[in-house]
């Protein structure tokens, strides 16, 4: 654990006094962390990884380990304890198996060309990734509604003009989705693990200036899905389902491929429904989020009929029978057709 801290702080050409004020603690207790007379507490520890540029889930593990090693070793069975930890985690993550084995031959087709795009991110600049995020916009409004054209869209967002004919929503949904997109990179930039917090700034930003009262708090009334057989939970279990979903995130973020992670924590955001408008948006603004965080691209959807009917369809299908396997299926081929494209951009 110290030699992650010290080094990296090192290598920022930082002292150890200002680290300490950084965090808002005394130096000594830095020079404690780095001689491993003491360990961070988990909200120190998201501090050190934000400010020292650490890898959060490397920091995590050095984290975990000091933290069961200190606990375990005054014992002569420490060993067996391991061992049985070690048991009890197989069973607690269990490996995740699709009955569709079309699945797993997506996963490792993304995977590939992701290791493709690696070897030739040198090509990556500003202009092909403002204009992707431009139709991300688009297609995920387009999705709930929003009449805008792609062109529309990016004069909108990036030129600040108004559209004759379209309403002042629709204007603000542009410009409120362009703003979230800029959010979610920059929480991405400083390696934020998705909390409650995020997540509600994430909505604050979709529905600023269009249903101020609601942006970035959870209902507080019963709704229903348009179009939908799932009824969400009432507003009295929003709270606590919600916790329980950032509690699974912690417990399968390093667990799962990325992309059945980015899948399942979209789908489980639109089944709670905790927002009275802006769910749609949100989640997939969540499951974008996962997908960049670890290397990949925009999953984009399109808001035309026919994805869009493919889309709920897949959704629906998780909410009424429980079987997920439609909807990572689903992200996934997006995911991979994404990737694609994007290739064929850099070439």
């Amino acid at each position: 654990m110290w030699k992650f801290i010290k080094n990296a702080r090192k290598a920022k050409g930082m002292r150890s006094r200002e680290l300490a004020s950084l965090l808002g603690v005394d130096q000594s207790l830095v020079s404690k962390f780095e001689n491993g007379k003491r360990l961070p507490t988990k909200t120190q520890l998201i501090q050190l990884s934000n400010i020292l540029s650490i890898d959060s889930d490397e920091l995590m593990k050095e984290w975990l380990t000091q933290k069961v090693l200190e606990d375990v070793k005054q014992y002569s069975f420490a060993g067996e304890v391991l061992t049985m930890v070690q048991e009890e985690l197989a069973s607690y993550y269990p490996e995740r198996k699709f009955a569709d084995l079309s699945i797993e031959k997506t996963l490792n087709d993304i995977d590939n060309l992701k290791n493709e795009l690696d070897q030739i991110r040198a090509f990556e600049n500003h202009r092909i990734t403002e204009a992707l995020e431009v139709e991300y916009t688009f297609e995920s409004n387009r999705i709930e509604g929003n009449t805008l054209t792609l062109r529309e869209t990016d004069l909108v967002i990036n030129k600040g003009l108004t559209v004759s004919g379209k309403s002042m929503q629709e204007h603000l949904e542009a410009i409120n989705h362009g703003e979230a997109i800029h959010y979610v990179k920059d929480l991405i930039s400083r390696n934020t693990i998705i909390t409650g917090r995020e997540l509600l700034g994430v909505h604050n930003l979709i529905l600023r200036g269009i249903n101020q009262d609601e942006a970035g708090r959870y209902r507080r009334i019963q709704v229903m899905i348009q179009g939908s057989n799932h009824m969400p939970p009432p507003p009295y279990l929003v709270e606590k389902q919600m916790e329980d979903y950032f509690i699974w995130y912690e417990r399968n973020r390093s667990n799962l491929h990325p992309v059945v992670l980015a899948a399942e924590m979209h789908e489980r955001l639109v089944t709670i429904h905790p927002f009275i408008d802006g769910n749609g948006r949100t989640a997939r603004l969540i499951m974008n989020m996962i997908l960049l965080q670890n290397g990949f691209v925009i999953a984009n959807i399109k808001g035309d009929n026919t994805s869009r009917y493919n889309y709920y369809e897949a959704l629906d299908e998780v909410q009424t029978s429980g079987n997920k396997d439609s909807f990572i299926r689903f992200i996934a081929e997006i995911e991979r057709q994404s990737l694609e494209r994007y290739l064929s951009i850099l070439k």
